[in-house]
């Protein structure tokens, strides 16, 4: 992804800490020692860090396969309180996600350190003993796509919501009584000396999160310089953000036939309260196109309808589709 480069930019904000799924997927889109990466503390943060020009870019998990949009960046992406309105989504990187149980092993437990490497190791069963673990930590989405795992073997044991997988296993590894775990990915065992108690966690395995690339609002011209090439369909996706007259009868339905009547496909759509009043929504439309490459004036033409049907509306970006 490293045509998205301008200049001498070189700067690029993700989640952290080092090892994180973000840092992971930050590494795929930003390969090379060109590149320096800048772990954040929270979503919001890599949001502040590309909209007061710390950072050129900045990778933030979008959605799970599993368990659905991240509510962090959406919100974020909404800016209801007018703090991000120069960032663009201007790419996305898919990455298989496999979650571990980090922790140590308890005093009765044999299993072998390094297990994580070992492709003959039984996935998703404990590989010792579970019965000295009293806590894990973990992000939200984690637990949401391992929740079988935990109805099976550790039912009962106090969940902690932290802000990163890896902050969550340098948090257990932390308590060296040994009744901390975390759920995190295999980097983190590795950073964080942590042993590995089960692996392959995840509910399914075909388990994927897609991150979203930000950056300010750039030249133009240069956008539409990248968006040239060859045609086919669903080479692009576009977002876009909108509220409707709360009370108009069929008000949604309204802006979501401009994307029929102008032939683009959606891809996705998600929601949240806008906070204007209790029980009013801003919603999110993703769809196949681009404001860029729109050589039959079908995304323009949407656009121009939105302003007629939409009680106002925001383009968040249009970027190259990484999985079609």
């Amino acid at each position: 992804m490293s045509q998205l480069a301008r200049g001498d930019e070189r700067v690029v904000a993700f989640l952290g800490p080092v090892a994180s799924y973000s840092h992971q997927a930050t590494k795929s889109a930003f390969p090379g020692e060109r590149w320096e990466l800048m772990p954040t503390g929270t979503i919001k943060e890599v949001f502040e860090k590309v909209q007061s020009g710390a950072s050129s870019f900045g990778v933030v998990p979008f959605e799970n396969s599993t368990y659905g949009t991240v509510t962090f960046t959406l919100d974020c992406l909404a800016d209801r309180t007018g703090a991000f309105g120069d960032i663009v989504v201007c790419g996305e990187v898919y990455l298989d996600v496999h979650h571990f149980l980090l922790g140590r092993f308890g005093g009765a437990s044999h299993a072998t350190k390094g297990a994580a490497d070992d492709d003959d190791v039984a996935k998703g069963v404990p590989l010792a003993d579970l019965g000295h673990v009293k806590r894990v930590y973990s992000h939200p989405q984690a637990f949401g796509q391992t929740a079988g795992f935990f109805g099976r073997y550790l039912r009962g044991v106090e969940t902690i919501d932290v802000s990163s997988t890896s902050k969550a296993a340098e948090m257990a590894a932390a308590d060296e009584s040994g009744g901390s775990a975390a759920v995190a990915g295999e980097l983190a065992a590795r950073a964080s000396g942590l042993d590995v108690l089960a692996r392959c966690i995840e509910d399914r395995e075909d388990n994927t999160t897609r991150f979203f690339v930000v950056r300010r609002r750039g030249d133009e011209e240069e956008e539409k310089e990248k968006g040239k090439g060859e045609e086919y369909a669903g080479r692009y996706k576009s977002l876009v953000s909108f509220t409707v007259p709360h009370r108009k009868p069929g008000a949604l339905a309204d802006v979501l036939g401009c994307f029929g009547r102008g032939r683009l496909n959606l891809t996705s759509t998600n929601s949240l309260p806008s906070l204007e009043a209790p029980f009013r929504y801003m919603f999110f439309v993703e769809f196949e196109g681009s404001r860029f490459d729109d050589p039959e004036g079908r995304v323009k033409g949407v656009f121009e309808s939105l302003e007629s049907v939409a009680e106002r509306w925001r383009w968040l970006g249009s970027w190259e589709n990484q999985r079609r």
